[in-house]
């Protein structure tokens, strides 16, 4: 038992890995070398790490729509530009690589604020934006058809165009390598290419009025121009549109073709190819020559494209052969009245450094494409609401996950893999996944959903990938309302799951037969509809959760009529087949609302329930009464899961709170806080070092076990506190005033340290050191040295203790003294200095930030920050009214020891200096 209640669980801290919304809709960039991907959520930027999913930093905005993004390298680090539907461009650092460590380290990412904002840069919203290949000039294009060219170090306007018939709808730098020809190449809504001369004296901002011609107009569009790039050496470019066409050019031949096809006159640029790509084009590109391909040897010029049927195909420029098409992720949300809409790709960006294309998909979803293996990897933009989660292995023997499951409002379920959290989705359902549950070996996944089905899933391992799939083994049909609750049977019968029981909104209980599943088998050609053994009429209201006991003996089930119910399992196999019963025998009655979760101890003959009446149960299995109650939640607990051999509790509520719990003391030993609506869903690992939670705020957070790694730092702060009270010691022995007071300001001890200015002051002036070797502002000049060396942190805390010894008038005149030599040896810029460099930072210093610490952990060490320092209104608030009374208060004792004098001076030979009057014999006659 002792060593139980050594292994007694005490806290968990948020993992950065976390799956937080980072896309809801709109422009999408990529850092140069592919690091980052900089993603619009609302009316904000998330700058999210690809390979680890760690936020690096986020912009706010201005409260409108951000309709464009740009990243310019003319600084180091890159700065980030967003346009906005105010007509505002703003300049954003990015954060540098040593920020970025810093930032991974916590859950939620810094807020970036911009160095440069142009107000009204444009008459109308802007729609589109670049910067130029050396980072020196930004392009914006309008929805009135102006394009202006702005210098991104200055901040303003060095060209201006007009003449589209409509909104700019791309735009596109091109420079040679001595930069004889600089080019702007714009694509507009009028079907129509105009490329710009940045050259050309008359269409600079200072000479011209944007009246300037293109260059040259290129015709051959019939619809709106959603993309235009240009090759490496200038000789060729190609442009996609909504005319469903792709068209090459040739930039060196001369002579456009006329609609017959024959030869104008005129010089300037050629279509040369048409590639009928069948879909809207809302993308299009070049790749680099040198590119590797897939199944292809040739090194011809290529180009890329992504439309309205979700899928990224690559052809040879020249021939017009389709030489590479690249799917998007399985998988439309049925539910939705729009699936063509759901597979559109809507940008498709392309990465050099790794060989990847990244197509941007109107279901909000980002797939990377490897151009090389053909592999794809998957980022889930907004989940939306998410309902439960649970993990999954695919190796039955280890304890670690390898994925998680997550059901959210579509009928599509997220999986993710734990490590880099690379999505997939499995689709099979018609309408919402409400709930899910995995065997005991977390191979198999049952999900129940509103269109009245359950299904099992188990994973597929391909020949010619190391990529896992869970495809669906079999449905189960027959419930007349929403399936809402699923449970697994824990045991097995020769590797093979025995059952499932299913719960639905018709108050009906069903036991399904499993043994008819080959546990190894998932390549059936059709889905096989699964057998109903039993169904039961459980309940009198809706059915919210359901759990099976370890020995599959008994089953327990929680509902909106308040009752939690027993019901033991008969299930058995035969030569016949497999046959199955459902008994009640018992009802657990206590709770005042209805109850949303139960679950079986794995080790104990109890059962824990949640319910709205904002409390937690544990009832006993052999006389179904109710054995403690667990309150502290403010609202209905969601959810709930035994830890530590059965003697902890874990819980999610509507409250936004995870706690953990030990059940002997009935005690909350912590409260993780990291989501801001209901938590519906929490999963346990088997190792029980992970917990996920996650709800309402489309947020998944990955709790991490933190009990010895606080036990350690606890140890270790008790360890640094002897040796700083050792080191304290030894200072004031030495007479090292200097090290002694920085010491004691760290340590944050203003006892000890008024202490030491007593007695190194009383010292002074006993050895009368100030009419020495000239006076010393404080009375020491130990103490002058050391304050006249204290950096910003140490001077705005030793102001912070003067502060409080002045308000005592015992130990006023040692804050007097440290007072007179801080303004005598400090000037006021230093102090000014001194005060905006502690509250100007955000966060912690990285060198106090603990990594991996929770976001409760970070604001209690922020907490102790604020409480070391104060703003300088603050102190001289504090300071100025007990200064001026006790300067009052020494005028008044000045002027009684006026009278003092003149008392004794009567004393010594004044009106007591002539005859005594004799008390004893009466008055003097």
């Amino acid at each position: 038992m002792s060593n139980h209640k050594r292994a007694l669980k005490t806290s968990y801290r948020a993992s950065p890995r976390s799956i937080r919304p980072l896309y809801t809709g709109g422009p999408v960039i990529l850092t140069r070398d592919g690091s980052w991907l900089v993603t619009t959520m609302d009316e904000e930027v998330l700058i999210t790490d690809v390979e680890s999913g760690a936020a690096v930093g986020r912009v706010r905005g201005d409260g409108s729509a951000i309709t464009s993004l740009a990243l310019s390298y003319h600084t180091s680090p890159p700065t980030l530009v967003t346009c906005h539907m105010s007509t505002t461009i703003r300049f954003y650092p990015l954060p540098d690589a040593g920020s970025q460590s810093t930032a991974s380290s916590s859950t939620s990412a810094p807020l970036l604020s911009y160095s440069r904002q142009l107000n009204k840069a444009h008459t109308a919203p802007i729609l589109v934006s670049t910067v130029s290949p050396d980072s020196t000039l930004l392009a914006t294009g309008s929805s009135d058809g102006v394009v202006k060219v702005w210098d991104t170090a200055g901040g303003y306007v060095t060209h201006m165009y007009r003449g589209h018939g409509g909104p700019v709808s791309a735009v596109k730098f091109w420079f040679n390598d001595d930069r004889s020809r600089m080019e702007l190449w714009t694509g507009s809504t009028d079907g129509k290419i105009r490329v710009f001369d940045l050259l050309d004296a008359s269409s600079r901002s200072r000479t011209g009025d944007g009246s300037a011609k293109a260059k040259s107009v290129l015709t051959g569009h019939e619809s709106v121009v959603r993309g235009v790039d240009v090759s490496t050496d200038g000789r060729w470019a190609v442009s996609g549109g909504r005319d469903k066409v792709i068209l090459v050019w040739d930039l060196e031949d001369g002579g456009l073709l006329s609609k017959k096809g024959k030869r104008k006159g005129t010089s300037g640029p050629r279509i040369v190819q048409t590639i009928l790509a069948h879909e809207q084009v809302e993308a299009v590109g070049l790749l680099s020559p040198d590119q590797p391909l897939q199944g292809s040897t040739k090194t011809r010029l290529r180009c890329f494209a992504g439309g309205d049927q979700g899928l990224v195909r690559v052809w040879d420029v020249i021939s017009g052969e389709e030489v590479a098409k690249m799917k998007a992720m399985e998988g439309v949300d049925e539910s939705s009245e729009d699936e063509d809409e759901q597979r559109g790709v809507i940008n498709v960006l392309y990465d050099e450094s790794s060989s990847s294309l990244i197509s941007i998909h109107a279901d909000q979803n980002i797939v990377f494409h490897s151009l090389i293996s053909g592999s794809r990897r998957q980022i889930i933009g907004f989940n939306d609401e998410i309902i439960d989660a649970t993990f999954l292995s695919t190796d039955s023997e280890t304890t670690s996950p390898s994925h998680l499951a997550l059901a959210t409002n579509s009928s599509l379920i997220r999986l993710y893999t734990t490590d880099k959290l690379d999505a997939r989705l499995l689709s099979g359902h018609s309408d919402m996944v409400l709930c899910l549950d995995k065997t005991s070996d977390h191979r198999w996944l049952a999900s129940g959903s509103k269109d009245m089905t359950a299904r099992i899933w188990g994973p597929s391992f391909a020949d010619d990938s190391d990529e896992t799939r869970w495809e669906c083994l079999g449905v189960c049909e027959g419930h007349a309302e929403s399936v809402g609750a699923v449970a697994f049977s824990k045991q097995r019968n020769d590797r093979a799951v025995k059952f499932i029981v299913t719960a639905s909104q018709d108050r009906t209980v069903k036991l399904w037969d499993l043994s008819v599943l080959d546990p190894d088998s998932t390549s059936n050609s059709s889905t096989p509809k699964l057998r109903s053994l039993v169904t039961l009429r459980a309940h009198e209201k809706d059915i919210n959760s359901l759990d099976v006991s370890p020995n599959d003996r008994f089953l327990v089930s929680g509902s909106q009529d308040k009752l939690v119910k027993i019901f033991e399992i008969d299930y058995s196999t035969s030569s016949s087949g497999a046959k199955g019963g459902l008994k009640l025998v018992g009802t657990c009655k206590g709770h005042r609302r209805g109850v949303w979760t139960v679950k079986f101890s794995r080790t104990d003959k109890v059962i824990a329930s949640g319910a709205a009446d904002r409390t937690v149960k544990l009832w006993s299995l052999d006389d179904f009464t109710c054995l403690k109650t667990f309150e502290g939640h403010t609202n209905s607990v969601l959810r709930v899961d035994f830890l530590t051999h059965g003697m902890q509790l874990v819980t999610s509520s509507s409250d936004g709170l995870v706690k953990l719990w030990n059940i002997k003391d009935e005690a909350c030993v912590r409260t993780l806080d990291n989501h801001e609506d209901k938590v519906w869903a929490l999963a346990v690992s088997a190792d029980e070092k992970t917990i996920v939670s996650a709800g309402a705020d489309s947020l998944a957070t990955f709790w991490e076990d933190s009990t010895e790694v606080e036990q350690a730092e606890r140890n270790d702060a008790v360890m640094k506190a002897f040796q700083s009270e050792q080191d304290f010691t030894n200072y004031v022995a030495l007479k090292d005033y200097r090290r002694a007071i920085q010491l004691a300001l760290a340590m944050s001890q203003p006892g000890r340290l008024l202490n030491l200015f007593t007695s190194v002051l009383a010292a002074s002036l006993a050895s009368n050191e100030g009419e020495s070797g000239g006076a010393a502002y404080s009375g020491s000049r130990d103490i002058d040295e050391v304050i006249r060396t204290l950096s910003g942190l140490d001077l705005t805390r030793l102001l912070k203790h003067v502060r409080d010894w002045n308000a005592n008038a015992k130990t006023s005149a040692v804050a007097q003294a440290v007072l007179n030599a801080i303004l005598k040896l400090k000037s006021p810029e230093d102090i000014l200095a001194a005060f905006d460099s502690t509250t100007r930072i955000p966060n912690l210093d990285p060198a106090d930030t603990i990594e991996g610490a929770d976001d409760e952990y970070q604001g209690r060490q922020r907490k102790k920050a604020k409480i070391d320092t104060v703003g300088l209104r603050e102190l001289l608030d504090g300071l100025i009214p007990y200064s001026e009374r006790h300067f009052a208060r020494l005028g008044r004792l000045i002027q009684d020891s006026y009278v003092l004098d003149y008392v004794v001076g009567e004393m010594d030979g004044g009106m007591f200096g002539g005859e005594v009057m004799e008390i004893d014999g009466g008055l003097e006659k």
